[in-house]
């Protein structure tokens, strides 16, 4: 219940094997048999690791890729963006204008970009299983939760450079541990302008064709140089051809594919809708801010564009569910998978309430979801929807620490684990700038939200706000707080609860103040609504496993995942659309206006006749993807890099639910025109030859 506030468990698809180029695998279960009969490539171990460990997650929910030995790491703007944006000033906007290290000293540390390269997987289900045997409710969710944590403890030893998870696969029929090496001090390398990296705004985004350079590079370091990378991917300098083989290695964020009726009903009737409601609202009144000048503009634009993208997403999603098709499938699949179960007697008696038992968990979870929502907030990395701000996350995270740290690691809440606290603490001690005004305009808007969604009489609301209106409340905390400077937040955490408790901070006071109602929503939702959510995924993949084995993928979970697919086109609306788009044709398409006005750059480059327009630029391929393989890097066989996926068409929105091998694509940008644009038009010969793979640009080791 961690998206859209909606619940993530899984129902079986009966008998249902992966079609054509579907699916999201993990390493360890690639199906390489079926890529030979298919392409006649058959990736064997070697190929397998070699291209696992050149692949990296950023840890705020995107992918990217080692491409050269060097440290450097290939990505998209928008996956970089927040970092661009914190680097900018009033006076130098990066995220306008481009930014290009010349030179390595010049390379520019990222306030809270964090770096994962996944080296090793091991299967932990016979343990996972042990800990929860027997146990119901309240009891088996904390026994999951205490086992998760020793695992990963014992996996990371302490070490701040090493980040261990246990990965919940086919919704609790397998436990992953997932170890990686962890990189903390990664700086900014390349940007191009946003009006280049976002060429066609929002009527382009989620469509084909595209004439984008959504690319950034960044540059892992280690002790202060940049890292040594013996795995990356070699540099394809010609890119791919319409039919070749491609592969995709990234971290898909979350998929629904295998979610009960139940669920789906919740997502298509009150998460969905609400979500949409509540996306659009704010997605006009942060559009009225930014029109109040240039640096509020300047200061609001990254959340504009990640709101509009998500309600373009969302919106994606719903009308998938909509569709008689794709909800008439889901019924008969699970309606197949019971009645096999049924026909049974023994695998009856085991796991045949398992269904009953989500659907519950889905209905307990409806009168007060709104109140988890606004109150507690639905990922624990962000702030509750009733408090949007950045002194708020702070301060809720100080308040909470407080608390939590002096537990075992065992009975702590999740995300303040050992082997979470680095990238706690990154985010605590960013110094990445903060805008009070935007701060007062996020907060204000939030506090009117949680007002009018709770209800002005609800207790919680009245306790919060007391005579005063969102908008006073909002400037007299902001008045009041100096969490805007690190090392005042670095002396609260590092002074634990009596620092916390003597600290008279507004925003202090205010977490405080919410910690009553918050901890006690966390803990029915932890308590009460996800132990038999998760006990009755785990009897539906146990029982589908029965069936038909793992020769399924499982739901995306943000971790590694390999895909398969060529370079190809589809129908739509009666025509054909090619597959590749080439560098010209942004400037047939070009207006001069936004969202449809190329940066000077372009234009004189153009004029100059310095750029080859019939250099490939964009291409769409049958890999299949979703949100989070933003910055996977596209490769072929022979492991050469080829593209670099920034988006998917508007038909893969619904590969949350299903993937539809006729339509649903994945949209990259080709290796041609990074090399053409980086080379011809911004002069980075720097980058450009150290991708070629020539004397080391890094500088000195």
């Amino acid at each position: 219940m961690k998206r859209l506030a909606a619940f993530c468990l899984a129902a079986a698809l009966p008998l249902a094997a992966a079609r054509a180029d579907e699916g999201m695998w993990t390493f360890d279960n690639f199906p390489s048999a079926k890529v030979a009969k298919k392409y006649g490539f058959n990736p064997d171990p070697k190929w397998l690791s070699e291209a696992q460990l050149s692949s990296v997650r950023l840890a705020g929910g995107c992918s990217g890729s080692f491409v050269s030995p060097e440290g450097l790491v290939m990505t998209n703007h928008h996956c970089a963006h927040s970092c661009i944006e914190q680097l900018s000033t009033k006076e130098k906007d990066f995220v306008k204008e481009g930014f290009y290290a010349a030179t390595p000293d010049q390379e520019v540390k990222c306030p809270e970009i964090e770096l994962n390269q996944l080296v090793s997987i091991a299967d932990v289900t016979k343990r996972m299983m042990a800990a929860t045997q027997g146990l119901e409710g309240q009891k088996f969710g904390e026994a999951q939760r205490a086992e998760m944590a020793k695992i990963e403890k014992e996996c990371a030893a302490d070490d701040d450079k090493v980040r261990c998870d246990v990965v919940t696969l086919y919704h609790g029929g397998i436990y992953d541990l997932y170890k990686y090496k962890r990189f903390q001090d990664v700086r900014l390398v390349f940007a191009p302008e946003f009006a280049i990296a976002f060429f066609g705004g929002d009527p382009d985004n989620f469509n084909f064709p595209r004439y984008d350079l959504d690319v950034s590079f960044i540059r892992a370091y280690e002790n202060g140089k940049p890292a040594r990378t013996d795995h990356y991917f070699k540099w394809s300098a010609t890119g791919a051809k319409e039919g070749e083989l491609t592969f995709i290695s990234g971290h898909p964020g979350g998929t629904d594919r295998e979610l009960t009726l139940a669920q789906l009903k919740y997502e298509r009737d009150v998460a969905l809708p609400e979500a949409l409601f509540s996306l659009a609202e704010y997605r006009g009144a942060l559009t009225m801010y930014t029109r109040l000048g240039s640096e509020q503009y300047r200061t609001a634009e990254a959340e504009l564009f990640g709101i509009e993208n998500s309600y373009k997403a969302f919106k994606g999603r719903y009308e998938a569910l909509v569709t008689d098709t794709l909800w008439n499938e889901k019924a008969q699949r699970e309606q197949k998978l019971r009645a096999a179960v049924k026909k049974n007697a023994a695998l009856q008696k085991e796991y045949g309430a398992a269904w009953d038992t989500v659907a519950k968990a889905v209905e307990d979870f409806k009168p007060r979801h709104k109140e988890y929502q606004y109150i507690e907030g639905v990922r624990a990395d962000r702030p509750p929807t009733g408090f949007r701000s950045r002194y708020f996350t702070f301060a809720k995270t100080l308040v909470r620490a407080a608390v939590e740290l002096g537990k075992p690691n065992e009975k702590r809440l999740r995300e303040f684990r050992d082997s979470n606290l680095p990238a706690v603490k990154q985010s605590l001690f960013s110094a990445a700038p903060i805008y009070d005004e935007l701060e007062s305009f996020r907060l204000t808007y939030s506090l009117i939200k949680l007002r009018e969604e709770l209800g002005a009489d609800h207790p919680f609301v009245k306790k919060v706000l007391g005579k005063k209106s969102p908008e006073e409340l909002a400037k007299e905390l902001i008045a009041g707080t100096k969490l805007k400077d690190v090392e005042l937040r670095r002396k609260l955490w590092d002074g634990g609860k009596a620092a916390v408790d003597a600290s008279g901070d507004a925003f202090v006071q205010l977490a405080k103040l919410a910690e009553p109602e918050a901890r006690a929503v966390r803990r029915w939702h932890d308590e009460v609504i996800e132990p038999p959510e998760k006990k009755g995924a785990e009897q539906i993949a146990k029982v589908k496993f029965r069936i038909e084995g793992t020769s399924n993928y499982p739901d995306a979970t943000f971790t590694l995942r390999l895909s398969y697919g060529s370079v190809e086109g589809y129908e739509e609306k009666g025509h054909r659309v090619n597959p590749i788009t080439v560098m010209g044709g942004a400037f047939e398409r070009a207006t001069g206006r936004e969202p449809f006005a190329l940066p000077q750059s372009w234009t004189v480059a153009n004029q100059d006749k310095r750029i080859n327009l019939g250099t490939p630029f964009n291409m769409a391929t049958s890999n299949d993807i979703i949100g989070g393989n933003s910055g996977s890097p596209v490769f072929n066989k022979d492991l050469q890099v080829v593209g670099l996926v920034f988006d998917g068409n508007i038909q893969s929105l619904g590969g949350e639910y299903g993937f539809d091998p006729a339509v649903n694509r994945a949209v990259s940008v080709c290796t041609p025109a990074l090399l053409e644009s980086l080379d011809r038009i911004y002069g980075a010969k720097r980058i450009v030859a150290e991708l070629k793979g020539g004397a080391s640009q890094a500088g000195g080791k």
